[in-house]
């Protein structure tokens, strides 16, 4: 018989069961890469968490026979159901062993959580902030996942959702490209190089960490500008923002940030990121000054990069604006010595770009399928 347990602040030894369970589900499973654990545990505790400051959540775990073999999170983020008019609650962390009881047992759990909330429906895998990836890998499960920007299960839970009665959402699309045959078309590079000459747009970088804190709330309050119609959107806090700016930096190298600029206005960005997931494999998700050394290593090592965020405020498509952002993703990612380039979770709503990336030469490898399910 399985019985499901709340987890809360003051139970260490539920918390730590919660933390541990993908450790012993993926042994000897070398796609997967685990995440920090003290990211996993400030996302169960309200008072470190800013997606508490607007919103709730409860962790639970699946018990059997004194073995943890499953959990999960739900969310009400009522932010976005009062920006979106919606009454959703929303799932993350979910990891379960290979049996549909698990899966029925956990979101039985989660419906009556949702119900007693009014909310109607169940859709997730969702984050709980900024930088976090969506949804269960549906595609792609001998590729390994790209660092803790996305999420890595083995092909046996989506089956699993889909037996329970979960349908499709929408899907989250990673797209390769071998970086030696990466060329831009040249009306594109006419284009940006033509903005640049007129000098109203500009493209800024950044030589230290320090520099990117100092520009860290202008990018994220043009994240929500440039995302305000995108299907999962709502106005990420202050807090929310610093968050993801602070967990940015630890893996970034501040060359690879990038901003449009309109004069002294920020307009756009791109993200890039070296790929240190062998490092963060190393460490078992453990965060200190010794793994802190090896990421930062491993990110001048590495030979894939991932562009996981680029965008431009929408009065400035027409402008050449686009095209100048392409042209600096292409030098972005030709700037070092890596192999490969992966465009991390694209969401099929953004229909233009994932035209664009397959023009340029991109492979889907991975695909990450958000669910839903009524209440």
């Amino acid at each position: 018989m399985i019985k499901i347990e709340a987890v809360n602040r003051q139970n260490k030894s539920f918390i730590g069961e919660f933390v541990e369970l993908p450790y012993r589900l993926y042994q000897g499973v070398p796609q997967w890469v685990p995440f920090m654990k003290v990211d996993v545990r400030n996302m169960l505790d309200p008072k470190k968490h800013p997606f508490y400051e607007h919103s709730d959540a409860q962790a639970f775990i699946a018990v059997r026979n004194g073995q943890t073999v499953g959990r999960f999170a739900m969310m009400e983020n009522k932010l976005y159901n009062q920006v979106q008019n919606k009454r959703i609650a929303n799932f993350n962390l979910l990891e379960s062993e290979n049996d549909i009881e698990v899966i029925k047992s956990l979101f039985e759990a989660g419906k009556e959580w949702a119900a007693k909330r009014g909310l109607n429906r169940i859709v997730g895998p969702k984050p709980f902030g900024l930088g976090d990836g969506y949804g269960i890998l549906v595609e792609g499960f001998d590729k390994r996942q790209m660092m803790i920007m996305m999420n890595y299960n083995l092909p046996y839970l989506p089956r699993l959702m889909e037996e329970y009665g979960f349908e499709k959402e929408v899907d989250f699309v990673s797209c390769q490209i071998e970086i030696a045959k990466f060329s831009l078309p040249e009306k594109v590079k006419r284009v940006a190089e033509r903005v640049l000459e007129k000098g109203t747009i500009s493209v800024r970088g950044f030589r230290t960490r320090s520099e990117l804190r100092t520009v860290g709330k202008d990018i994220g309050e043009i994240y929500n500008k440039v995302f305000v119609k995108n299907w999962e959107y709502y106005p990420y806090t202050k807090r929310e923002i610093e968050t993801a700016i602070e967990n940015v930096i630890l893996f970034a190298d501040p060359k690879m940030i990038k901003v449009l600029m309109d004069g002294e206005k920020i307009i756009g960005f791109l993200f890039a990121f070296p790929d240190v997931s062998r490092a963060l494999q190393r460490h078992k998700g453990q965060l200190n000054p010794l793994s802190i050394l090896d990421l930062l290593g491993e990110s001048r090592r590495a030979d894939m990069v991932s562009v996981n965020g680029m965008g431009i405020m929408e009065e400035y498509h027409g402008r050449g604006g686009n095209a100048l952002l392409y042209y600096e993703m292409e030098k972005t990612v030709k700037s070092k010595h890596f192999k490969y380039a992966e465009f991390t979770q694209v969401a099929e709503s953004a229909e233009q770009m994932r035209k664009d990336l397959i023009t340029l030469g991109g492979v889907e490898v991975k695909n990450h399928r958000v669910y839903r399910i009524d209440v």
